[in-house]
């Protein structure tokens, strides 16, 4: 269940705002009706960066599925110049960092 308070009673509510969330509710804060703050517990936290890092690697994923898929073009689309010119600046770079 999520709560909203404002900022102003959030600070004389604290101790209460944390046992709500110990009950594992969520507690927006607001200022001027704005949400600012989300109260939550550190494994509610932990859950949503877990499911947005495997959203993330399934996106990933589909893209190599469809790299995988097109194949390679039947000729190159750079010349060989242009890509030891690219390697020439990318040894530099590195031998500088």
């Amino acid at each position: 269940m999520s709560t909203s308070v404002t900022v102003s009673e959030a600070r004389s509510a604290l101790p209460e705002i944390i046992e709500r969330v110990l009950a594992g509710d969520e507690v927006t804060l607001t200022r001027h009706g704005i949400a600012v703050a989300v109260v939550v517990s550190p494994d509610a936290l932990r859950v949503r960066r877990a499911d947005q890092a495997l959203i993330a690697a399934a996106s990933v994923n589909e893209l190599l599925e469809q790299g995988r898929r097109s194949g390679l073009r039947s000729r190159p689309t750079m010349s060989g110049e242009r890509a030891e010119a690219l390697l020439v600046d990318l040894r530099a770079a590195r031998s500088r960092g």
